[in-house]
């Protein structure tokens, strides 16, 4: 089940499912040590004899309270005669997850009602030797194991701690566990659980009739006792309600702290972008990781997550946000990947949030040859994002710091793993991750680094080194004419595949062709790249009531059984706003412009009520498919509506030399 209003400090970070239950918790990094592993953690109410659990016996609407993360859920059950309004945050500060819950009554009479929680830790990330105790001290349960520490408690608004509390262990043949005790609106109060150890907190409210009671409900992360205990006696005593408060205080400014001009964009478009900051910065872990997603639920599907940093997603967030205005967070990206970097100057598949390599699951070796396991896009596009960044930012320290380790070393790569013939960058794996070979996306992200890094040597007075840079990013983008050209489709193909007499065509329409135009390598007005764009317009676009743009013709990733055989594939956010983003590239009128307007809308229509952004969802019911949410796709809409604004002024501003030219160009500077 995807998730939805992701709330995180940048260490601890908490998702719901769809139907308000949490499922990850991540601590002390963000993406790294899943506690729950996907388990939910149980939320009910008990009322006057009967009992219900947070699920389909509720009607939920789960957004954000705007312009913070800080949630706004609205639930309501009416055989219960209940409405509850939730406000959920992690606190900017403290290591704290807190709830306010506000129980109205719908039924007319005073209602005597309880709430309870649940916790299914898996700490480490798997369940084996977990404790939960009761703490007299705190009055509170604490789970523990090693060196992570979560402590639950609750109360009722006016009372000084909570009523109820009992551990207990996992459902088995011969066990019931403690929320299945309190479904009869009490708990016997077990004191101690080990091994596969659960627990469940409660608190009663008097609710009169008609109107509100208020309890509250957090969950205090750290290391060892002495720190959630003493994490536990903050919120006591500057109270969690002010906690709440300053939390969406905080976010509120810092949305907002960057004035900007939408031209004339619609509300829900502006909104969304809003949104998108905000869930950035939720997947971004304090010491520099960006992840690409942070939900478990996909590990049903090939027994592994998204939960990692990789050079391509980071280099997209981190470049939307230096144009967005917040280059705090571009800096420790970038400082991240500098140590990550292989000694001959490239970037693996993905990495763990602490800088560690990650699963891998690119070959080294292919038809019995060695070959290197990457996707040199990764690569490129951080010395892409750098520039981006430093155009932004005029931040010369953070350049000088990275210069020869991060700039000289990777541009060194780049012009080293090139085929001796064609001068095209050597095969290697896709953006896509399924098909090894020379991909015309990649060779555009590998000109794009190597303008970025004669840029920089440039800015260096090395005026031979970026001479060299660019003669041969102006060689590889000789070798897309002659190669990666079909004269006979009079269009561009996405692969090539080497043979004796040059490379083998994969004419299979994909949307990451566009990156020719939108990464600078050839003009939008090209006659070329315009029977491309057309091409990928026409076959790919989803003709169902969903719409939206597939990634390639015939893409089999999360397809449904039922999908028609018409429908090139799933509708990706990211594939939708690069469509959107060429649009914007070849418009030389504001009329033109505004063609890119339904691609932006079309993303606000199909984001979750929070404004979360999944990567993909079903052409057909258009529900989200594959993780939620996806950071790529936030970037890409903050990317498209950041150039819309720009290109837009730049036309109304008769700049007819800058509107002829991508607005990823006019910010790089790269062509």
């Amino acid at each position: 089940m995807p998730r939805d209003i992701p709330v995180s400090n940048g260490n601890l970070l908490v998702a719901f499912d769809l139907d308000y239950r949490i499922r990850d918790i991540f601590y002390p990094r963000i993406g790294q040590e899943n506690h729950t592993r996907g388990q939910e953690f149980r939320f009910g109410v008990w009322a006057d004899g009967h009992f219900s659990w947070m699920g389909p016996e509720w009607s939920k609407d789960l957004r954000y309270r705007d312009d913070g993360l800080v949630t706004d859920v609205r639930l309501t059950n009416e055989a219960l005669g209940l409405e509850l309004r939730c406000n959920d945050a992690i606190d900017i500060q403290l290591n704290v997850f807190v709830r306010k819950i506000e129980v109205r009554d719908l039924s007319g009479a005073c209602r005597d009602v309880r709430l309870f929680f649940n916790h299914d830790f898996h700490l480490y990330g798997h369940e084996i030797g977990d404790t939960a105790f009761f703490d007299p001290p705190t009055h509170s349960i604490i789970h523990y194991k090693v060196s992570r520490y979560f402590l639950a408690n609750c109360l009722a608004a006016g009372s000084e701690h909570g009523d109820y509390y009992s551990c207990g262990t996992k459902e088995s043949a011969a066990t019931q566990p403690s929320w299945k005790d309190a479904e009869d609106g009490e708990l016997v109060g077990t004191a101690i659980a080990w091994g596969l150890a659960e627990s469940t907190v409660g608190a009663r409210l008097a609710v009169p009739a008609n109107e509100t009671a208020t309890a509250y409900y957090w969950l205090a992360a750290g290391k060892d006792y002495k720190e959630v205990a003493g994490l536990n006696q903050q919120v006591v005593d500057r109270t969690p309600a002010a906690l709440l408060d300053r939390t969406f205080q905080y976010w509120r400014v810092w949305v907002h702290r960057n004035p900007r001009d939408f031209a004339g964009l619609p509300q829900g478009v502006r909104d969304v972008f809003d949104r998108s900051l905000l869930i950035l910065r939720s997947q971004i872990d304090n010491r520099g990781a960006i992840i690409a997603a942070n939900d478990s639920d996909i590990v049903r599907f090939g027994g592994d997550t998204y939960s990692y940093m990789w050079g391509r997603d980071g280099a997209f967030v981190a470049a939307a946000l230096a144009r967005a205005g917040y280059p705090e967070l571009c800096q420790k990206f970038f400082n991240f990947c500098s140590p990550s970097l292989a000694e001959r100057g490239y970037l693996f598949q993905h990495y763990n949030p602490d800088g560690s390599l990650a699963s891998n699951w690119h070959a080294w070796l292919l038809d019995g040859e060695e070959v290197l396991p990457i996707q040199e896009d990764s690569t490129a596009l951080i010395l892409w994002a750098l520039w981006i960044y430093y155009e932004c930012s005029k931040d010369i320290d953070l350049v000088r710091s990275l210069y020869d380790d991060v700039i000289v070393k990777s541009a060194g790569f780049l012009l080293q793993f090139r085929d001796s013939e064609s001068l095209l960058p050597n095969p290697c794996y896709d953006l896509w991750e399924e098909r090894y070979g020379v991909h015309a996306y990649t060779v555009a992200s590998v000109i794009a680094g190597l303008r970025a890094a004669a840029r920089f040597a440039e800015v260096f007075k090395e005026g031979e080194r970026a001479a060299t840079y660019n003669f041969a990013a102006d060689q590889m983008a000789a070798g897309i004419d002659q190669y990666l050209f079909d004269s006979g489709h009079a269009r561009f193909a996405r692969s090539g595949y080497r043979t004796d007499g040059g490379y083998e065509l994969d004419q299979v329409v994909d949307v990451s062709l566009l990156g020719l135009a939108t990464l600078g390598v050839v003009s939008p007005a090209d006659p070329r790249m315009v029977e491309t764009a057309r091409v990928i317009r026409e076959e790919l676009t989803c003709l169902t009531a969903t719409g939206g743009l597939a990634r390639y013709k015939n893409d089999q990733y999360q397809r449904g059984g039922g999908t028609p055989d018409d429908v090139p594939g799933n509708p990706w956010f990211i594939a939708t706003l690069w469509l959107c983003e060429y649009e914007i590239s070849a418009s030389s009128t504001v009329a033109e412009l505004r063609r890119a307007v339904p691609h932006l809308e079309w993303c606000a229509t199909n984001a979750l009520p929070s404004g979360v952004l999944a990567e993909q969802v079903d052409p057909i019911t258009g529900v989200p498919l594959s993780v939620s949410p996806l950071t790529w796709s936030h970037s890409a809409f903050v990317w498209a509506v950041l150039a819309y604004a720009e290109k837009y002024d730049a036309l109304l501003a008769g700049d007819s030399g800058k509107s002829q030219q991508p607005p990823e160009a006019a910010v790089s500077g790269l062509r």
